[in-house]
């Protein structure tokens, strides 16, 4: 066996692709988890928002599974309906939960304070924008059309029923290079406020940058967000530190509007011959 010493390959960075709820819109990710309470509901289900909120990131139809496979659910389903909760089960809870959810996403999408301008600053850097959501794309039309008229225009957007596994598989992430024509997948940078999507960005060997305070892993509004003092925010970012630790994103940040200084240190490191 020969050993050789492997050198880096020469990279640039090219993209930052974004996730969308609790990142470029819907502060707090409100929009999916208010209507899976709703949809759970419907079925005589008492779910919570805050176990709603649990597999956020992942595609809607796995990620209503996930719900269906935790006990207390699980357990609910079975005193109603006399049987845990089948595929075909969690397919009637999806196509409950998805009219639902595109009456009222559009409602939820507002942008995040500053996403635009990042939008802005990261192509007058010569990046080029990508996107991908957990949502299917007949939700994803909706949310674009509202982001569109807030300065929100990806060069790329991904939905989950476009690919064979959404989240936390990399596929989603590697259309987005793909459709971008990028050249390594090291000079790219996801951005995500959940596991899933942070795990998603890994996978495909990207940097990954997580989000703190503006989407689930916090759970706030954007006025409540607004109105907690240094304390409470430092408490709110350690909770969400706590949760997003398991999957190791490589940068954390506040909001999507303190990207610019991390793609500032990424592109100084791709300099250094560094890789994700």
């Amino acid at each position: 066996m020969i050993s050789m010493t492997v050198q880096p390959l020469p990279v640039r960075l090219e993209a930052v692709i974004f996730d969308w709820a609790g990142t470029l819109v819907d502060f707090g990710s409100f929009a999916p988890t208010k209507v899976f309470v709703d949809a759970f509901a419907q079925f005589g289900m008492d779910v919570s928002l805050q176990e709603a909120r649990g597999p956020m990131g992942m595609g809607k139809w796995d990620h209503i599974r996930t719900l269906c496979d935790q006990p207390a659910i699980a357990a609910q389903y079975q005193a109603r309906f006399g049987r845990l909760p089948s595929d075909d089960d969690v397919t009637a809870i999806y196509e409950r939960f998805l009219p639902m959810q595109l009456e009222k996403v559009a409602q939820y999408s507002a942008a995040i304070p500053g996403a635009a301008d990042v939008l802005h600053a990261l192509r007058q850097r010569g990046l080029k924008i990508g996107s991908c959501s957990g949502y299917p794309g007949s939700v994803m039309q909706r949310v674009v059309e509202r982001a569109a008229a807030e300065g929100l225009t990806p060069d790329c957007i991904v939905a989950s029923d476009e690919v064979p596994r959404a989240r936390p598989a990399p596929a989603m992430a590697l259309k987005n290079v793909v459709e971008l024509g990028l050249s390594d997948v090291a000079g790219c940078i996801k951005v995500d406020d959940t596991a899933p999507g942070i795990e998603e960005g890994r996978r495909a060997g990207m940097w990954t940058v997580g989000l703190l305070l503006s989407g689930n892993a916090a759970g706030q509004t954007l006025d409540e967000y607004l109105a907690l003092d240094e304390p409470a925010r430092a408490a709110a970012r350690a909770a969400a530190r706590e949760t997003l630790a398991p999957v190791s994103p490589h940068y954390l940040i506040d909001t999507v509007a303190d990207l610019p200084a991390v793609v500032d240190a990424i592109e100084a490191r791709l300099a250094r011959g560094e890789r994700p």
